[in-house]
């Protein structure tokens, strides 16, 4: 498989490609998607067949016995993470949006306060608040161009009212691995305010070359207030299977997160329950290893290129595929830096705001995508910021 080839996706139902000059101004017949957090490559060989097994047998029923499925998910998570998991543990939900979802609905109560580390992705603030809890802003300072974190600060925000904290781990915008000593704190911080840990690490598996993550189930002392999300789903670019993992070890935080699944009749599709099966196999975790390399030599040129454009930033990345640029230096409203990457370059990305607090200079891009698109983009946006030069 060449990371390279040059997949056409408009026509397909894609919502990165098909809804952008809706949402964006951004034709696809000129512009560049570089909005939504998936790849512009084909999952490995191993999920293709997985697929094209279901295909040829022809009956496509309701699926039954999931012992190679959870099996698969914790051969993965103990032979690339050094995590042991039960299978037990293991709640399959439609994806890790839903995850949040039913840990929001299982373990808070309507106006309960949500704390999130800003900015963060989008997705979170939109379902805390559409079911009735608070969300609690903590912003992150940037030191030394990467985003830390400031627990002084943040214990004396708190009212009394949070009981719940939702960590994206490896963080999403800002590309960082946490340390171990990191998460010890952010563990420390969520036992002193009593707080549910919700981490979401579904990108944990795309790291950069010397970047390790650790699961945060492998900090001490946390477990009897911990919930984990993974997922495949961003590791091999099978978002549309829409099926992600809630893991929880503690008994009382699994029954109760159980009696809400029943209560709602959630079950995973058969589809996706075969691509994570496959996807977990020494043939993904190849794949994996392959394209974690040319992802952090997209993310070279990239920021080199990005970096060349003066008072405009790319912050350096640790981990996933998603670049984090704040134009703040070039002194212009976001207004400005926002129509000449959109109508200037004609490239479609996530805006700043979205993100909460600590977002409104910056813009997200996505470089998961054939090499030749990124050196395009790289153009593009030296061109449409050229009077800067």
């Amino acid at each position: 498989m060449s990371f390279d080839e040059i997949i056409d996706r408009r026509g397909t139902h894609c919502v990165k490609w098909d809804k952008m000059e809706a949402l964006y101004g951004v034709s696809p017949d000129e512009g560049i998607a570089m909005w939504v957090a998936e790849m512009e490559f084909r999952p490995p060989a191993c999920v293709q067949d997985a697929l094209q097994a279901m295909l040829d047998h022809g009956v496509y029923g309701y699926f039954g016995d999931e012992s190679a499925y959870l099996g698969a998910i914790c051969w993965w998570m103990e032979n690339r993470h050094g995590w042991r998991v039960d299978p037990a543990a293991i709640f399959t939900t439609h994806g890790l949006v839903n995850g949040t979802t039913m840990c929001v609905d299982a373990f808070t109560a309507p106006g309960d306060g949500v704390v999130l580390l800003t900015p963060v992705y989008h997705a979170f603030a939109r379902v805390i608040r559409a079911a009735g809890r608070e969300v609690v802003e903590c912003e992150m300072p940037v030191v030394d161009g990467q985003y830390t974190l400031d627990f002084d600060a943040w214990d004396a925000q708190m009212k009394g009212h949070e009981t719940m904290l939702v960590l994206c781990s490896p963080h999403n915008p800002g590309g960082r691995v946490w340390t171990r000593a990191e998460l010890e704190a952010v563990a420390a911080f969520a036992k002193r305010h009593d707080l549910i840990l919700v981490s979401d690490e579904i990108h944990h598996d795309l790291v950069m070359p010397g970047q390790a993550h650790t699961p945060m189930a492998l900090i001490d002392g946390i477990a009897d207030r911990l919930v984990m999300m993974t997922a495949a789903t961003k590791t091999f670019n099978i978002a549309g299977a829409h099926v992600g993992n809630v893991i929880i070890h503690d008994p009382a935080l699994r029954a109760k997160f159980a009696t809400r699944m029943a209560a709602l009749g959630l079950s995973p599709n058969s589809f996706g329950l075969f691509m994570v099966t496959a996807a977990y196999s020494p043939q993904g975790a190849a794949w994996v290893d392959n394209v974690c390399a040319y992802l952090a030599e997209n993310a070279r040129i990239f920021d080199e290129g990005i970096n060349t454009i003066p008072g405009v930033r790319s912050m350096a990345l640790q981990s996933t595929y998603l670049a984090w640029v704040d134009f703040a230096g070039t002194g212009m409203s976001r207004e400005e830096f926002t129509a000449r990457v959109e109508k200037g370059a004609k490239i479609a990305v996530n805006h700043g705001p979205s993100f909460g607090l600590g977002g409104d200079s910056c813009l997200r891009f996505n470089i998961a995508a054939p090499r030749s698109v990124i050196l395009d983009a790289v153009a593009r946006m030296q061109a449409a910021f050229a009077d800067l030069q």
